[in-house]
């Protein structure tokens, strides 16, 4: 309406004051709702004109949105485990910081498995020490085998060296008994010195790698007892919780709640343009916002990043071939608008619903192109120009949308 208006005070206006003014004519006598068309005729046709072509520059160059979200993620409130809850700590809607508890589940079994385990450990030290006893205990064996080996060896050589003398005080039947007993004792030695390396090993490997297994079973359990106790990871509030002591919790299943961060969604806004304003839409480009959630308010933004793909040509791999046919909506070229100046959109909250407004600058294209004809110039000075009918377009609709949404819609 705003652009038929200033359209028709370049057209039909000038049409009528020219009729007026050289033919005579006025409205209700020569000019009346039949002769109309006959009668501005040319300034009827000009004004249309001149009105598609305001439309397809300004919505072309100028390009506007109602798909303006400020999108935000959430974060679910779950437990690595089920289990019964045994004590929360905080309350719906509730601000914390990151690492604050928010609830523990009841620990029994775990409690169970750590205790096993440090009693697994304290048997492993026992045996330790009573290993320790074993070898003291084997040495002591060795010492007694190692002298009765020597007094086996010392008896056969007094024997050998007898019988070398033709002595008859001994004979070979003792020569026999005295080899006997040297063989004896070096068996005796032997299997003393297998019982120390039995017990060393079972001091330095067995039993440590025994007590190694029963630590890493009770470091097992004690990560599975600080895993009942949920913290929160980002500062945030605390949402949807209505979790009471007694309830199951399930990873998958049985959230807890809610926690949304601080951050989310704010200061930054999601906008969906149309296909046709591609090669308008870049990056550092200048836009507008007015939101439901903060009436009456245009908060200038920036352009910080434009999508280089349009969501909807996205595929999924099925057992059907997908068809060009099937996709409905042409979809949108995605940018998203952060505020131009710092905390100009505090109070507008996260998920708010907007309408945005995106402007083509060609300020410094004007400056410092000497290349450009007098034509383009002008065209593109005309394009700066009717920005202004779309900025106001924005600054009425900010007007009327609590009167639409209270009064027309009743939402």
């Amino acid at each position: 309406m705003l652009e038929l208006i200033i359209c028709s005070l370049f057209t039909i206006l000038p049409d009528y004051l020219l009729r007026r003014r050289f033919q005579g004519k006025r409205f209700g006598q020569d000019i009346t709702f039949f002769t109309v068309w006959y009668e501005l005729r040319y300034g009827i046709t000009g004004c249309a004109m001149l009105t598609i072509s305001l439309f397809t520059i300004v919505f072309y160059f100028h390009p506007s949105t109602s798909d303006v979200n400020s999108f935000f993620r959430t974060v679910t409130i779950l437990s690595d485990t089920s289990g019964r809850v045994e004590e929360i700590f905080v309350t719906n809607n509730q601000d914390i910081s990151a690492g604050d508890p928010i609830f523990r589940l009841n620990g029994d079994r775990q409690e169970a498995a750590a205790e096993t385990a440090r009693r697994q450990i304290s048997e492993i030290d026992a045996a330790l020490t009573a290993a320790q006893t074993q070898r003291a205990s084997a040495v002591a064996a060795i010492a007694q085998a190692e002298a009765q080996l020597r007094l086996a060896t010392s008896d056969l050589n007094r024997i050998q060296a007898l019988i070398e003398r033709g002595s008859s005080a001994t004979s070979e039947r003792d020569l026999e008994q005295a080899q006997t007993q040297v063989d004896a004792a070096q068996a005796t030695l032997d299997a003393a010195q297998a019982g120390l390396r039995a017990a060393d090993a079972n001091i330095n490997v067995q039993l440590p790698a025994s007590r190694a297994s029963a630590e890493a079973a009770l470091a097992q359990a004690q990560t599975e007892i600080e895993k009942l106790t949920v913290y929160a990871g980002v500062d945030g509030r605390v949402e949807q919780f209505t979790l009471r002591r007694g309830d199951v919790v399930n990873p998958v299943l049985r959230p807890a709640g809610i926690l949304v961060p601080s951050d989310a969604g704010r200061n930054r806004f999601v906008a969906g343009f149309p296909q046709v304003t591609a090669q308008v839409i870049k990056k550092g480009g200048v836009a507008e916002i007015a939101c439901v959630s903060k009436p009456f308010t245009i908060v200038p933004m920036v352009i910080v990043e434009v999508q280089d793909v349009i969501a909807a040509g996205q595929i999924r791999p099925s057992d059907r071939l997908g068809d060009a046919q099937q996709q409905f909506r042409p979809g949108t070229v995605t940018a998203f608008l952060e505020p131009l100046y710092p905390g100009q959109a505090d109070g507008i909250p996260p998920g708010s619903r907007c309408l945005a407004n995106a402007y083509t600058d060609n300020h410094h294209r004007l400056e410092h192109d000497e290349d450009l004809g007098t034509g383009a110039r002008l065209f593109l000075h005309v394009v700066d120009t009717v920005g202004v009918i779309h900025a106001a377009g924005l600054r009425i609709r900010s007007l009327l949308m609590p009167l639409t949404m209270l009064v027309f819609t009743g939402h």
